[in-house]
């Protein structure tokens, strides 16, 4: 049985002022998928996600979600409407409330704040945020003001909150930059457990991160792909040794390189 893909970029060009920062770029997602999108800097990695979320169009190319909604002209609002919600690389919460207060307002985002804290809470709504309470590991921080969580933390209390949104594609942008090597762990064990019920793309530059969480691998070079495949594909790859480390691959460097 053929997969489905919830999520495809076709031929995906973007040009600013003359500069072709991604270039005839094809990406397929399929439901349920962990994919990790790497590549050196300038690659053309991050103006993808922009592409998929509505922040940059395209100057050609075409952008479909679930099969059939063509959204490559819509609007920011419009795609993450549709079910694809978006996470850049500084957390943004609400830092002077506490965590419990932050995912009440995530999950009724379409409420005011002022009538998002005062609205009486069902048991339903309990249960929904108890659970990603449990899911992000802050079921003893939520009476905590969000500003006072460690890093790692205010990163997984944003990811918990756009997933009360309940998005099937998550994009995240170097999720685990400035983390400790602890708190890198667990956000690896955190996507993997996202991916179980939707589809997820990751920005990421640390390579040990990849290389621990990695199954399925899209590399990009000057806005174009590169390389695409397995963790083990990748690394064993020339092209893109040499991209990353300026010479051929050779049995010294071989595991060394994304």
């Amino acid at each position: 049985m053929k997969e489905s893909a919830i999520l495809q970029c076709d031929d995906v060009t973007v040009e600013f002022d003359g500069f072709k920062a991604v270039q005839g770029m094809s990406l397929k997602l399929l439901k349920g998928e962990l994919r990790f999108l790497i590549g050196p800097n300038g690659a053309g990695k991050t103006t993808m996600l922009d592409v998929i979320c509505g922040k940059v169009r395209p100057t050609a190319g075409r952008v479909t979600f679930g099969g059939k909604v063509d959204i490559t002209r819509k609007k920011e609002h419009q795609i993450a409407e549709l079910g694809i919600g978006r996470k850049f690389q500084a957390p943004s919460i609400f830092p002077s409330m506490s965590v419990m207060e932050n995912l009440e307002i995530a999950m009724r985002q379409k409420r005011t704040v002022f009538a998002t804290l005062f609205a009486k809470m069902l048991d339903e709504d309990r249960d929904r945020i108890g659970h990603q309470l449990t899911m992000i590991g802050l079921q003893e921080k939520s009476g905590w003001r969000a500003g006072g969580l460690s890093h790692g933390e205010k990163q997984w209390l944003e990811i918990g909150m756009m997933l009360l949104q309940e998005p099937e594609i998550l994009l995240l942008d170097e999720p685990v930059a400035g983390m400790t090597d602890k708190e890198t762990d667990k956000t690896g064990e955190l996507l993997h457990e996202i991916a179980r019920k939707r589809s997820v793309v990751v920005v990421e530059h640390d390579m040990e991160f990849v290389r621990n969480f990695a199954s399925k691998v899209t590399v990009m070079h000057e806005g174009k792909l590169l390389k695409e495949g397995s963790m083990d594909e990748v690394q064993s790859d020339d092209r893109v040794a040499e991209v990353y480390l300026g010479k051929r691959r050779d049995a010294d460097v071989s595991r060394s390189t994304a």
